[in-house]
């Protein structure tokens, strides 16, 4: 069993999926634990790959068509937000870390876990139990920007962070937005994920020169955003335009927040940050 060095957390890898996780409960029943998501974890990345094409897709008639359990929580978590592009690699990360979790905790007597796949979180919490999250305010520099206090009593089972680093510089994806980072609460991973990348997107100042941009396709062939642009650069902003971008991202936030979707998010761009959340005690700087 792959425990790293502190001998309670568990490092799970497999090609681009990279996890870290721990539980906490009576020793067997962890042991237990472990053994199942262990067991779990190697049918993910073949599944998601045999699906791969639709799952790159925009089109929603389209992920009808999916049949794993991840690919499908995927299109699931995107289609929650029906007004915005997405296509299900939005959900990818979430959708993976809500999967393990629940692979760790079925039929186990956990008082908390929690799957971490690159960031995105999926946790698990029984009454009284609670977890502390640290926030990092932006992806291209990682630094502990503020803490999440997580408690069973919220409902918040998942929390995922989008933003504009690109591909080999601190993100494993592209935005079309220009966030430092965009973390989302919500009741799953997967959904926290899809709503990160969309409010991410829309922290934008849209024709703005500062702002350099380039067809996902240019730099990844494969990419699922096709030849939308993508941000690659930015450059000056005076703190009006930072703000501005900001409340952008943020009438989108409390848009999916006023319907239910999400709990909260926190948002952040050249120093300057917002937060909207459904308690103060869940997301505080």
């Amino acid at each position: 069993m792959p425990l790293l060095p502190d001998g309670h957390r568990l490092h799970l890898n497999h090609g681009p999926i990279d996890v870290v996780l721990a539980a906490w409960g009576p020793p067997g029943e962890v042991a237990r634990a472990y053994d199942q998501v262990e067991a779990a974890f190697g049918a993910v990345l073949p599944a998601l790959a045999r699906e791969l094409p639709v799952l790159r897709s925009a089109d929603r008639h389209a992920w009808d068509r999916l049949e794993g359990p991840v690919a499908r929580a995927m299109a699931r978590a995107c289609r929650r937000f029906p007004d915005v592009f997405l296509t299900p690699m939005a959900a990818v990360a979430g959708a993976v870390a809500d999967h393990l979790r629940d692979a760790l905790v079925a039929g186990r007597a956990l008082a908390k876990a929690y799957v971490n796949d690159g960031g995105d979180i999926a946790v698990h919490l029984t009454p009284g139990e609670n977890l502390v999250c640290g926030v990092v305010g932006d992806l291209a520099a990682p630094a502990l920007d503020a803490r999440i206090r997580l408690s069973s009593e919220l409902g918040i089972g998942g929390v995922a962070t989008s933003g504009r680093a690109t591909k080999g510089q601190g993100g494993r994806s592209f935005s079309l937005g220009i966030a430092d980072a965009v973390t989302v609460l919500a009741a799953d991973a997967a959904t926290a994920d899809a709503a990160a990348t969309a409010i991410a997107n829309a922290v934008d100042l849209p024709g703005h020169p500062a702002v350099c941009r380039r067809p996902a396709v240019d730099l990844d062939p494969d990419s699922d955003l096709g030849s939308r642009p993508v941000t690659v650069g930015l450059g000056a902003l005076t703190a009006d335009e930072i703000a501005m971008a900001l409340d952008n991202g943020v009438a989108l936030a409390e848009q999916f927040r006023s319907r239910g979707a999400i709990a909260g998010a926190y948002l952040t761009l050249r120093g300057q940050r917002r937060i909207t959340a459904v308690s103060p005690l869940a997301l505080a700087a």
